[in-house]
Formats: structure tokens, C-alpha cells, sequence
């Protein structure tokens, strides 16, 4: 069975034949692309194309390698042994399964989503390369050890926050989504909005597109920002009119919080708009 896409998802053939291949070669599938171009729905959209359970492994500073294996409470065990409770003689009840764990036991193949690997510490990577190689750990408070009954399709995000080990990328089947050009966004935004107007999609596009190429913006708005315009822009009623006149002068679009999520932009559109008003005197 292969990644064909999902009715919700627009797949480019590069980004199919990446999870094709990483589900081929039974590797890890390392996407990389700027915020909002849908990293993270991939795993969602190619568990739902496979027909597979989506376990999700969403990763924070202070995430360690070890919570997506198992963790062992001991407080909780010395606790309960104070207290004279039974349970304190099978040191299995004081073990948390991880994500991990969980993907390995499963009865039948899962995807499993490691999100924003690039938050966590620059050792979180490396400590996972024995489990992630083998499909494999040892638990040492109770001496087994946990193999994959099935080997997991294995996504892992980054947003380039921090450089990944490069003994970690050797492991890794490595794809990175390009922001999409005119043609594919159209397709985007049809999945998402099928009866929006075709003249109000092309001047949002024009001013989403225009907003993009503005030199020394901090962040461009991302693929998700536009689908969220484009339902404020339906929810008020605003005519493609509006959009159509893109006076320099009036530099920033109506609704731009959707769009807009740093001063700084906001600032330096005013500034261009300011400076447009001189230059026109």
C-alpha cells in the first residue's frame, strides 16, 4: 500500500515519493519545511491513507529522550510502601509507558509522529538512535526487554530550530517541504474551501504573495495563516474589491492579524506605507 494523499491534504509527487521511500527503506521520514506548511497534518493524512493508528509524540524544551520509552516513579512506590499498599511488590505498577512503548506493542503497524524533534535538547536525537535502530530497548527495573512486534512508519518534524546530530540525519530518510508556489496553493485552499469565490481566492492570493516578498520581514505568513484569512475574510463578508486595490499607500491588508503575527512586520508595513504617502505628494 503507498501514499497516494487524502482528500484533505494536497501531497506534491516529491512529498509522496519521500514517504513512499522512507516506508520502503523501513527509516525514520525526516520532514523540515517553514511553519504552517503542514508537517505535522502529514502524519495525520498519511496514517489516515494507510489505514494506520496515529500515536503522537509531540515534544517540548524540557522533553527527554527516556519519557518516549518509559518512566519509573519512584516516589510513588516508596510512597505506596509506607503505606503497606500490596501493589508495591510488582515494581510494574510504578512503570509509565511512552510513545515509544506504546508503537512497539501494538498488535498492528502505527505511524508514529515524533513532532518539533528540533525543541528539545541537541542529545534528545542521539538518545534515541540505539532504540529507533533496532527497534528495541531494555527496561531495567524489570529486566525485559521491549521489541517492535511491527516496525512503526516513523515522521519526524523540525522547524530548523537547532541542528540535528549527524549521526541521527544518517538514520533518517530526509524530505523538506518547499513552500508552495501559486498552482499547489490554489489546490490548497479549494481542499479547504471548495465554494469560495475563484476572484476573491486570486486577490487574497495576490496580497498573501505580495506580503511574502516584502524584504527584512521576521515572519512571512505561512500556508495556515492564509487559510485562516480567507475564513475571516468569508466570515465578514469583505468583497474581493477591497483586496483588488492595493494602494502602497495603505499598506496593510484589512484583517492582517491573521496574517500578521509579529509588531515588527506590522511596523515596517506601516513605514512603507509612509514613505509610499511622501514619495506621491
Amino acid at each position: 500500500m503507498k501514499f497516494e494523499g487524502t482528500e484533505r491534504y494536497v501531497a506534491t509527487d516529491d512529498l509522496r515519493m519521500a514517504v513512499n521511500a522512507a516506508v520502503a527503506l523501513e527509516r525514520p521520514l525526516l520532514i523540515k519545511g517553514e511553519p504552517g506548511t503542514g508537517k505535522t497534518m502529514l502524519a495525520e493524512e498519511v496514517a489516515e491513507g494507510l489505514g494506520k493508528r496515529l500515536i503522537q509524540w509531540h515534544i517540548k524544551s524540557t522533553t527527554k529522550a527516556q519519557q518516549g520509552l518509559y518512566e519509573y516513579d519512584a516516589v510513588s512506590r516508596l510512597r505506596d510502601s509506607q503505606l503497606g499498599d500490596e501493589k508495591v511488590h510488582d515494581i510494574a505498577n510504578y512503570i509509565k509507558k511512552g510513545k515509544l512503548w506504546e508503537a512497539f506493542e501494538s498488535d498492528e503497524q502505527v505511524v508514529l509522529l515524533i513532532d518539533e524533534i528540533d525543541k528539545a535538547d541537541i542529545e534528545f536525537p542521539n538518545d534515541l538512535l540505539v532504540e529507533l535502530d533496532r527497534m528495541e530497548f531494555f527496561v531495567y527495573e524489570t529486566g525485559e526487554t521491549i521489541k517492535a512486534r511491527h516496525r512503526p512508519i516513523i515522521i519526524i518534524t523540525s522547524n530548523n530550530e537547532k541542528e540535528l546530530p549527524d549521526a541521527f540525519l544518517r538514520r533518517c530518510f530526509f524530505h523538506f517541504i518547499n513552500f508552495p508556489d501559486r498552482d499547489t496553493m490554489r489546490e490548497i485552499v479549494a481542499v479547504h474551501y471548495p465554494d469560495i469565490a475563484k476572484d476573491l481566492v486570486q486577490e487574497a492570493m495576490e496580497v498573501f504573495f505580495d506580503l511574502r516578498a516584502i524584504p527584512g520581514l521576521k515572519k512571512k505568513p505561512s500556508t495556515s495563516e492564509l487559510i485562516d484569512w480567507l475564513k475571516l475574510l468569508l466570515a465578514d463578508d469583505i468583497p474581493d474589491e477591497i483586496l483588488k486595490d492595493r494602494d502602497p499607500t495603505k499598506a496593510i491588508p484589512p484583517l492582517y492579524g491573521a496574517l500578521m503575527k509579529n509588531e515588527q512586520d506590522v511596523h515596517l508595513l506601516e513605514r512603507l506605507a509612509f514613505m509610499h504617502r511622501r514619495e506621491s505628494r
